[in-house]
């Protein structure tokens, strides 16, 4: 081994690194692009993120205005809020994921049914009741508003403006409003702007997906209980003043376009291992391997993410990863058995990329853990490597050969 060759391998490698740069910043565009067609065509179809809010009650009352003689001067009139004694909801979430080129979508049905106890603590008869829907783009059937009985079908006027209705001073009824709907995402119940003081409610959750999650500024349910393939979430409270609210994040499944650029942006370092371990593995073995060996090799790396990229749309990620593999190991072990025989291509060659290939990159689909593992595999090929070239003489392997 020469100083020259390594000079010739660096910058195959460098090469080699600028063409996954460039593969994996193909790969971000087509996902951005992706996901900006079929997100507003999927919104169009099923709605958004939903957030439903309380209903908001409220009595128009007279207000006074007396002189120093105590004769009334002035009437005027303002809304008082009226708060909501108790409330008894059930949420219904059935998943229905979509895949789209490389990017699953959460698409869920909702069902929202809700129970609601009020009484009228004011002066006035007459109350207002205002629902606002979760998001403007969404479609709703089977919607139900009965006031004591009473049946208000006139949806746009409850959420856009108000209904009103008799219920006198010191009385009290029942509100029940449900609906089926659509959203993408995330749902989520909120009590209403700022903090807000809530009395005796409870809400029960029913999902038919077991890897729940939470969105930020919201609260944990107090009761879970698993239930077939999903779980039955209970949010229970006597009393209970926040400005948080109750939701859930419609879990994802692996995306393709993210992993395919994870594991793209981070072959070069899948490279590096191995084009170092078969430096050692050559040196060890004193086996004459060119630089336009090493060329090859690198393509047949680079043909794992190529056809990666291009496959992970199509057919599932696990099939896509098996073929790639598989591929990029034909290309090396046949390519290799040419060069030095068939045992050097499939065991010491063959595993050296099954491990810095194939499970490297397998070692990215966990996210969270991909960065340790990692580390992991780097440390034990390093110690292993050291333990094989300790009693390796450098300045003699490479000193300049003689003429």
């Amino acid at each position: 081994m020469t100083l020259k060759r390594l000079v010739a391998i660096a910058v195959i490698f460098c090469g080699a690194s600028i063409a996954w740069m460039i593969l994996g910043t193909t790969l971000v565009q087509r996902t951005a692009e992706s996901d900006s067609s079929q997100s507003q065509r999927l919104t169009s179809q099923w709605g958004s993120a939903q957030t439903q809010a309380a209903p908001q009650l409220s009595a128009r009352v007279a207000v006074d205005t007396y002189n120093k003689d105590k004769k009334r001067t002035e009437r005027g009139y303002e809304d008082v809020v009226v708060p909501i004694r108790s409330s008894r909801i059930d949420v219904k979430l059935d998943l229905k994921q979509r895949r789209k080129g490389l990017l699953w979508y959460n698409l869920y049905d909702v069902h929202f049914l809700a129970h609601y106890h009020i009484r009228n603590d004011t002066s006035s008869s007459r109350l207002s009741l205002h629902f606002p829907f979760p998001s403007t783009d969404g479609t709703y059937t089977d919607f139900t508003c009965v006031i004591g009985g009473r049946s208000f079908t006139d949806a746009s006027a409850l959420s856009q403006n108000a209904v009103t209705f008799d219920l006198e001073p010191g009385r009290q009824t029942t509100v029940e409003i449900g609906y089926l709907s659509r959203g993408m995402e995330s749902w989520t119940y909120r009590f209403g702007d700022g903090v807000q003081s809530v009395n005796d409610f409870a809400l029960t959750m029913t999902t038919n997906f077991s890897a729940i999650d939470f969105p930020p500024q919201t609260l944990l349910p107090s009761g879970e209980q698993l239930l077939g393939q999903g779980w039955r979430l209970q949010w229970h409270y006597g009393t209970l003043v926040t400005g948080n609210g109750i939701g859930m994040a419609v879990p994802y499944p692996m995306q393709p376009g993210p992993l395919a650029q994870r594991i793209t942006f981070w072959a070069p370092v899948a490279l590096l291992f191995y084009i170092f371990v078969m430096l050692m593995i050559t040196t060890l073995g004193k086996i004459d391997l060119h630089p336009v060996n090493y060329f090859f090799l690198a393509s047949s790396f680079f043909a794992f993410h190529l056809l990666f990229a291009y496959l992970v749309d199509r057919i599932a990620i696990e099939a896509a990863f098996v073929i790639c593999s598989l591929v990029s190991l034909f290309l090396t072990v046949t390519y290799l058995r040419l060069v030095v025989g068939w045992r050097f291509a499939a065991v010491e060659s063959g595993l050296a990329q099954l491990v810095y290939l194939i499970l490297f990159s397998y070692a990215l689909f966990n996210k969270g853990w991909s960065g340790l593992t990692i580390t992991i595999g780097a440390i034990l090929t390093l110690f292993v490597v050291m333990q094989l070239t300790g009693r390796i003489r450098w300045g003699e392997r490479f000193a300049p050969v003689q003429s």
